[in-house]
This record gives structure tokens, sequence and C-alpha cells, in this order.
């Protein structure tokens, strides 16, 4: 008979998970799994591989768990596993193919759908069209920026944690993250008023 978790805390179900706690290590994979299929479809990870690409990031989470030395780390954590998982598949797909193709946004199984809470179709209609293009500018970012912007604006993390997943210094994220709102502003430009 399963017993209900008495935490919602993420702290608190990590240290359950790194003492052999199954349930505790399930919730943060079922909290986490959408956070980590976004950022590799951000990252643009292409529809074939984007659902296989989740489900090795969260099983290393799972199996690396207990090697977490602070609670209070994991999104960077997390995080950096993600990076080194897409940027291994491309190394991989490079060596098979010379060639890195885009998703399909034809391919309909495929897609990822954000809920949309507009209240009226027209709204409904904008919404999805202004999410497109929002998506759209994401990916034409160079990968440096699209990587920085990513993690900044959609995983919220601190200028810190970026530098130390990418290797880079606090200065260089800064930069990236800058130009990547100017070159988003400049994509956007002649779809917002």
């Amino acid at each position: 008979m399963k017993y209900k978790l008495k935490t919602n805390d993420l702290d608190e179900l990590i240290k359950l998970a790194q003492n052999g706690d199954m349930e505790a290590l399930e919730e943060i994979i079922k909290r986490q799994q959408k956070t980590v299929f976004a950022t590799l479809y951000y990252l643009n990870a292409s529809n074939d591989e984007i659902f296989d690409l989740t489900q090795e990031v969260l099983f290393k989470v799972a199996k690396n768990i207990k090697k977490l030395k602070n609670p209070r780390t994991f999104k960077s954590w997390l995080n950096q596993i993600i990076v080194n998982q897409f940027y291994d598949s491309l190394r991989k797909k490079k060596k098979n193919d010379t060639k890195v193709f885009l998703d399909d946004e034809n391919d309909a199984k495929n897609k990822f759908e954000v809920p949309d809470f507009a209240s009226n179709p027209y709204q409904k209609a904008l919404d999805k069209e202004l999410e497109k293009v929002i998506k759209a500018s994401i990916r034409r970012l160079p990968s440096p920026f699209r990587l920085a912007i990513v993690m900044r604006e959609l995983q919220g993390l601190s200028y810190e944690e970026i530098a130390k997943i990418t290797n880079s210094n606090i200065g260089t994220v800064k930069s990236r993250i800058a130009r990547a709102r100017l070159k988003l502003q400049e994509y956007l430009k002649p779809y917002i008023n």
C-alpha cells in the first residue's frame, strides 16, 4: 500500500530519494519531466530524439541522485545533465550523419504543446501564433545565446549557475543573455506593438 508523501519541498524529496525512498524519487521525476522536455525542445533537439533524450536525462537523475552533495544545487545539477546529454547526442549524430535537422513543424505527433488559457477564440489564435513566432525566434539564435537564454528565462537559473554549467565566466554569460535578448527583440519587433 502506497503512503502519501509528507512533504512537497524539493530539498526534502531529494534527501528522501538519496536514502532510497522510491516514491520520493518518483515524485521528483514526475515534477521535472516537463522542465527537461521543454529545455531540450528549446535547445533544438529534433522531434524524433526529444522523448528519448528526456528519458535518458531522467534516468541519469534517478541513477545519480545519491551523488548530489547539496540538494539546493539540484536545478543546476539537473541542467548540467540536460546540457551534457544534448551535446552528447549532437556529437553522436555528427559521427553518424553530417547534417543536423531541425524539428519538422508538420509532424503533429511529436509537437510540444503549451497550454493556452486565453478565454476567447480570437485571443487564442493570436497567442498560438505568437507562441510559434517566439519558439522560432529562440531557435534562430546562435547556440551559445540560445542555451544561455533558455537557462536564464525558462529555467530561472542564476548567472553563476549558467556560467558553471557552460564552463564560461559570468561576464560572458551576461553578454550572451543580453545579446540574445536584443536579437529576440529584433526578431519579434514585427509581431509586437
